[in-house]
């Protein structure tokens, strides 16, 4: 339903009148008109709002990168998706595959006893500074997302769209899956109006975009 309608509606209803119906409009933008270098800074502007930190790399130095960022921010002990390209996996870091290789997941308590936790993403959408994920091989299991109090997502220059409207369209195929948005750190302020971080889920995000 679009703005229009809502507003003519309640208008009427502080007026006291019954409001004639009028007609809701879908026409909203369904593609993009940025730049691939656009919706890049676009989205590192959302999720810097959002109060994530945001690094560039090349698929050359994303190795590097990944282990700076974690050393950087003493994140050492890492848990990862058993599906995450072992390219990714400086030896630096201490890391823990969610599976043993036999289908054995880690136990709930063992996930948050780690700094934090590595993953892929499927879709990101820079107008709304969202985040998709589907729980693919290499995103994990929910949990895995949720319990750690640090994430640091991989996400690559083609997984990028500009509106919401693109991305469910790029989702259509896999519209059954299990799939979560992120829009920044976990936060809330349901309890007294006060902003509280990692209720939900992670209080650090870190994101790492891949582009040439």
């Amino acid at each position: 339903m679009s703005r229009e309608v809502v507003l003519h509606r309640v208008r009427s209803a502080l007026a006291g009148s019954k409001a004639e119906d009028l007609p809701a409009t879908s026409a909203y933008r369904r593609t993009g008109i940025l730049t691939a270098e656009q919706k890049l800074h676009m989205l590192e502007d959302r999720l810097g709002e959002y109060g994530a930190r945001v690094f560039r790399a090349s698929e050359q130095d994303l190795r590097e990168r990944i282990a700076l960022a974690l050393i950087e921010g003493k994140k050492l002990r890492m848990v990862h998706p058993s599906g995450l390209p072992e390219a990714w996996l400086d030896g630096r870091i201490s890391w823990t595959a969610d599976s043993n290789g036999g289908g054995e997941e880690l136990s709930l308590a063992r996930i948050e006893s780690f700094d934090g936790v590595l993953t892929a993403a499927t879709v990101a959408v820079a107008e709304s500074g969202s985040i998709v994920l589907q729980h693919g091989a290499a995103e994990g299991r929910r949990a895995l997302t949720l319990l750690p109090d640090y994430h640091l997502c991989v996400l690559f220059e083609h997984q990028l769209v500009e509106t919401l409207a693109e991305c469910f369209e790029r989702l259509k195929g896999s519209a059954t899956r299990p799939t979560t948005f992120i829009s920044g750190p976990s936060a809330t302020a349901d309890i007294e109006m006060t902003r509280i971080k990692g209720v939900h889920g992670p209080r650090f995000l870190d994101v790492i975009l891949v582009a040439p």
